[in-house]
């Protein structure tokens, strides 16, 4: 059944986010707003939040509407896979209809198995040509969102990335491209170490994976940084922080 979003409490949303760019809020407070107005706009969503860069240029989740948005993104920053990175970097809207049968990020899917997602809408934030992070709402069931959903979020996303950007620092874009090169990089070295893992030792792509994260553990390493010893090369850095994801 197609949903309908009612126009008034869409203006009056945006209309919101829009006259926190007269004010000098704060990132977090501004994008607290943001995200209960996305909640509260979007039909079946039980939580939503934004994915920006902390000063260290670590992802971290801004604003998020309540612990299961934590804890769903923090698995996607630990993994170095989900909807959200992936809509940071493609600069493209991920719609997820069910994430028990969605294959894209195997990892992420099952670490979040036992929290209630289900479905999943992404969106990049775009200001002056740069995508800055990545605004995402969370529901329960699957099959809650639609294609329609994607692009009304996608009418949020425009004056978010506008207003992030007004309260944002101008180095925030060239820490966004470092960042997400060097998340990308280190996402590759940690399939291609669960991939010989797997190969080497006849193990499942998760079993894989928990060995590598144990060894993180009990190292007090990162996962690419176990991921590169193990595979005899390098990780990949931001310059002037660590890729965050112990």
């Amino acid at each position: 059944m197609i949903k309908k979003y009612p126009l008034d409490e869409l203006s009056t949303a945006l209309g919101r986010i829009m006259g926190l760019l007269l004010t000098e809020e704060k990132v977090d407070h501004a994008v607290q707003h943001l995200s209960r107005a996305v909640r509260d706009s979007i039909p079946g969503t039980i939580g939503a939040g934004v994915s920006l860069l902390d000063p260290h240029a670590r992802p971290v989740s801004s604003g998020s509407t309540g612990r299961i948005v934590e804890r769903a993104d923090a698995f996607q920053y630990e993994l170095l896979q989900g909807p959200c990175l992936t809509a940071w970097a493609t600069e493209e809207s991920v719609l997820i209809n069910d994430v028990a049968t969605d294959g894209r990020w195997p990892s992420w899917s099952a670490a979040v198995v036992r929290l209630p997602v289900r479905s999943v809408v992404s969106t990049p934030l775009i200001a002056g040509g740069e995508a800055i992070g990545a605004m995402k709402i969370y529901a329960d069931v699957p099959g809650a969102f639609e294609d329609s959903t994607t692009g009304l979020m996608e009418l949020f996303a425009a004056p978010a990335a506008t207003l992030l950007a007004h309260i944002q620092t101008s180095e925030i874009p060239e820490r966004i491209s470092q960042s997400l090169q060097a998340a990308l990089y280190n996402r590759d070295l940690i399939n291609r170490a669960c991939g010989v893992l797997m190969e080497r030792h006849t193990l499942s792509e998760d079993i894989a994976l928990r060995q590598l994260m144990r060894e993180a553990r009990s190292s007090r390493a990162t996962l690419s940084e176990v991921s590169a010893a193990f595979l005899g090369v390098s990780p990949e850095r931001p310059r002037g922080s660590s890729d965050g994801l112990r």
